[in-house]
């Protein structure tokens, strides 16, 4: 039976169903998500490594070999080195971020988490993720993984999403209304 759940769809999908099932099978689905989300933040953090994995123009051999050069100098694990591998020989590094979104969303699923996505104007601390995560834990009656991300248009505040939920608290979002209120009243 697939690993997928139903959101685990498409190329993404079924790229990181296969990374899931290997690496559940070599009881090294941690080690695989740490890796993973290693090289999303490294593609996050690079705009020259996001444009290596995006460019149609980069000949396919360029492509997995510097791929491969980044892999080694980030010493990843053997079954991640060879997943990505696989992908840029595949020509797939366009959709690397979402194969890495759908693994965390599979083993999400299989561990009985809820997934939400934190949007802030500026990088959470620590003590502020758990309270987040307390909080949501209480709310969904499940447990909570956050994936964080930063917004700095967002100017303060928080935007939730839990599935199809979502919480939009931003002062971005406020002051919108604000300006449509206001639009009304004139």
């Amino acid at each position: 039976m697939s690993s997928a759940p139903i959101d685990a769809t498409g190329l993404a999908g079924r790229y990181a169903t296969a990374l899931f099932d290997l690496a559940e099978d070599s009881s090294a689905l941690d080690a695989t998500l740490a890796d993973l989300d290693r090289l999303q933040a490294m593609i996050d953090d690079s705009a020259d490594l996001r444009r290596l994995i995006t460019s149609p123009v980069i000949a396919r051999d360029d492509q997995v070999r510097a791929i491969t050069a980044v892999i080694e100098r980030a010493e990843l694990a053997d079954l991640t080195h060879r997943f990505v591998g696989l992908v840029a020989a595949n020509r797939r590094l366009f959709a690397l971020s979402d194969m890495i979104r759908a693994f965390r969303a599979i083993l999400a699923h299989r561990r009985g988490e809820v997934t939400a996505e934190v949007t802030s104007a500026s990088a959470l601390s620590e003590a502020q993720s758990t309270a987040i995560a307390d909080a949501l834990r209480a709310a969904m009656g499940s447990k909570v993984s956050i994936e964080a991300r930063v917004d700095p248009e967002l100017l303060g505040g928080l935007v939730v999403k839990v599935g199809s939920r979502m919480v939009d608290s931003s002062l971005r979002t406020k002051l919108q209304k604000l300006q449509i209120a206001l639009k009304g009243a004139a």
